[in-house]
């Protein structure tokens, strides 16, 4: 039986939590890292949309949303108990307001929209996630869990785009629940840099 193929980017927060979780579950994959400008046409074979992460599994089946890569992953084994942690109306926060206002910040200038704007509607979000630490280490009780992993990224984002600013903030919960994750094994592990697939070629 053939290893799953996943499709991924190394930078793109959507396949970051998705390589988490199969990292977590203990999943083997065939990693196929691409680069966007040029994507390979079997990815795109196997989802249109040609966006990462896109997993392919043995029989066939394509799971190209991120939130499902985990699931699915999770559901296979979930050794550490993250799925606890699935907080789907928290995850539906980041991915939905919260990921449209990160992208009119970062990229005002594409948007054609006010990046303090953006940037202040964020902040709120964050405020509320700050509210949620305050009570416990992650965010959804006292150890890591597929929520904290699900929205990380997209704060790592957030915090990037100007961190001087984003660590003069008062929000040291979430500050220092950030740097956690960032630090982890974890993140380090599924942060490696992988040479482009080239097609025709066996993945990593």
């Amino acid at each position: 039986m053939a290893d799953p193929v996943l499709y991924s980017f190394r930078r793109c927060p959507y396949a970051m939590r998705a390589r988490m979780a199969l990292a977590v579950s203990e999943t083997p994959v065939e990693m196929r890292e691409v680069v966007l400008r040029e994507k390979p046409q079997a990815m795109l074979d196997a989802s249109p949309k040609g966006t990462v992460p896109v997993l392919v599994l043995d029989d066939g089946t394509v799971v190209d949303e991120s939130i499902d890569v985990m699931r699915w992953a999770l559901g296979r084994n979930d050794p550490l108990g993250w799925l606890a942690g699935d907080d789907r109306e928290l995850i539906a926060t980041i991915d939905g307001p919260f990921k449209h206002h990160l992208d009119r910040y970062k990229y005002a200038a594409r948007y054609n929209a006010d990046p303090e704007e953006h940037r202040a509607a964020c902040l709120a979000i964050l405020q509320e996630l700050e509210a949620r630490l305050a009570g416990a280490e992650f965010l959804c009780g006292g150890a890591l869990s597929m929520a904290d992993a699900a929205i990380m990224p997209f704060v790592r984002q957030f915090s990037a785009t100007d961190r001087e600013w984003f660590y003069a903030l008062p929000i040291p919960k979430v500050q220092a629940w950030l740097a956690a994750q960032l630090e982890s094994d974890l993140f380090k592990g599924i942060m490696v840099k992988r040479p482009q697939w080239i097609p025709e070629s066996a993945g990593t």
